[in-house]
């Protein structure tokens, strides 16, 4: 038996059924050699085996993103974009300031701001062309708003892009327009937002940048994190950083026009693996671009936010050219991943999900839906059977929750907001993520939330769609690491798996769920090696 390297003792979650506590844990070469009661392990310890004693706190799974952006949060969250997000600056006059301010600095630089939310900001300014070219008259502003799903940009940006009345939208994605044909200074979807961030972006400062990214994941209890919109121009940046990387990437590179990749499925290696391909349905509920069978509500929060009375939100793109874009990806062996907010579009896609199975059977897909707030009980049902997993965003809870109750969807629609019991109770495996930068990583209070389902107000949104405190672990941990094809070597603490690690300073199973996400996150360990904390 050879020495470890590391021995750690005091309460350990393991995520492992067959022994879901145990006292101490080894690590070898960056893997778990062994896992068991204190006994048992001593037998592991040698003269330069090095030995932790976690006291009160207790040592589980790294915490998994399965749905974030890390490699484009890693600009949104510089100094190059300013962060003006409701969780950073909630009065309006101060998020205006900020702007103001940034264009004052930037000058003909151009300034980019990210976080914008009229929902939540509750009183900001109707950011139209005219305003956006009065605040900065000499040079680029463009700003994104929270969601990621629209952008606002002034005529300077408009020039510096190319952008004219006579530019064709882009495939699911769009700009707006006045009712002369001219662009009014909206861009609305990634393919019509993304290049508005060419101006920001600095291939010689991004890997300081990722870094910076990567202290923020490890510093959450994060050691995996998903890149879902994936551009493969990121390749050579990440493939140069790969021996500095502290937390592991998957990644699902965006559909294109070609309807093509370079890539093959699952390429790469445990670190850095790209593993999908990913599609927008639909858009945002805070935009009103989602694709529902039923109406918004006629509210101020939603004239705030321009949602004619009436509309049923709309999806990005039309049932065909969803067949399209599957069919050239999902025969190749991808794994899709679809983001859905509208009960209407999770119907067309589990249609088009349906279709392909029968033309392409395979036994161990994991096709996927993402974020999915109004997805009805028999739609989980039914993608259940197709084996489809969803991919739930119920942080939204903690931030809009009461917006979505009373300025957007009414009770009954509202309160069933991200169905995570439902789900479960299917027998669907699920994950829980943040969807960063749109909310801050924080796996903590996704767990928290989950189990309370609470709003800002303090109300309780329909507690049947609570899970268990262990349910809610599982979406964070081995269940989310299923989603990315990962859980045969993470997710849990197993012999053979990677010792990916966090520390916190009390076990989850045994505070109340209220107070999970104020849990202390003391360490995180990426194959046995300490990345954050001490």
């Amino acid at each position: 038996m050879a020495d470890a390297d590391l021995v750690i003792t005091g309460t350990v979650l393991t995520v492992d059924a067959s022994r879901p506590t145990a006292e101490a844990l080894a690590i070898a070469d960056g893997r778990i050699v062994a896992v068991g009661d204190r006994s048992e392990i001593e037998a592991f310890i040698g003269p330069a085996t090095e030995t932790v004693d976690i006291g009160d706190g207790c040592v589980m799974p790294g915490f998994i993103e399965a749905h974030g952006h890390p490699l484009m949060e890693a600009v949104a969250l510089s100094d190059r974009i300013i962060d003006i997000r409701p969780v950073t600056i909630r009065k309006p006059d101060d998020v205006v300031a900020a702007v103001r301010q940034e264009v004052a600095r930037r000058g003909t630089d151009g300034a980019y701001l990210n976080g914008w939310d009229a929902l939540l900001q509750t009183g900001l300014p109707d950011p139209t062309l005219s305003w956006l070219d009065g605040v900065a008259p000499d040079g680029p502003l463009v700003i994104i708003h929270n969601s990621g799903h629209k952008a606002f940009f002034n005529s300077h940006a408009a020039r510096l892009h190319g952008l004219t009345r006579d530019t064709p939208d882009p495939k699911g994605a769009k700009y707006g327009r006045d009712a002369n044909g001219e662009l009014d200074g909206t861009a609305e979807e990634i393919a019509a937002v993304f290049p508005l961030l060419g101006g920001a972006i600095d291939g010689t400062n991004y890997p300081a940048m990722l870094l910076a990214e990567c202290t923020r994941l490890n510093r959450a209890g994060l050691t995996t994190c998903s890149e879902m919109a994936y551009d493969p121009n990121f390749g050579p940046l990440v493939a140069r950083m790969h021996g500095q990387l502290t937390v592991r990437l998957r990644t699902y590179e965006v559909s294109n026009p070609k309807m093509a990749t370079d890539a093959a499925p699952g390429q790469g290696d445990d670190l850095v693996r790209q593993v999908g391909i990913k599609i927008w349905v639909d858009g945002s509920p805070w935009i009103g671009n989602i694709a529902l069978s039923f109406p918004y509500l006629d509210t101020e929060a939603t004239r705030s936010i321009g949602i004619p009375k009436g509309s049923c939100g709309c999806a990005n793109y039309t049932a065909e050219q969803l067949r399209e874009i599957v069919a050239a990806y999902y025969p190749r062996g991808w794994q899709m991943a679809c983001h859905v907010q509208g009960d209407a579009g999770v119907d067309t896609i589990l249609d088009v999900y349906e279709e392909a199975l029968r033309a392409n059977p395979r036994d161990d897909h994991r096709l996927r839906l993402e974020h999915v707030g109004a997805i009805r009980p028999e739609q989980l049902q039914r993608a259940h059977d197709l084996g489809v997993t969803c991919s739930i965003f119920v942080d939204q809870i903690h931030y809009w929750g009461d917006v979505i109750v009373d300025g957007l969807f009414g009770e009954e629609r509202g309160s069933r907001w991200m169905p995570a019991g439902s789900a479960v109770a299917t027998g669907m495996r699920i994950s829980l993520h943040n969807d960063p930068p749109v909310t801050p990583e924080e796996p903590l209070r996704n767990i928290s939330v989950a189990v309370t389902r609470t709003a800002p107000s303090g109300r309780v949104l329909a507690p049947e769609e609570r899970l268990t405190v262990e349910q809610a672990i599982r979406a964070q941990t081995i269940d989310a690491a299923w989603q990315l094809f990962a859980d045969d070597v993470i997710g849990s603490l197993e012999v053979g798996k990677y010792a990916d690690l966090v520390v916190l300073s009390a076990d989850p199973r045994a505070v109340p769920p209220e107070q999970i996400a104020d849990l202390e996150v003391r360490a995180t360990y990426l194959a046995g090696r300490r990345v954050h904390g001490a």
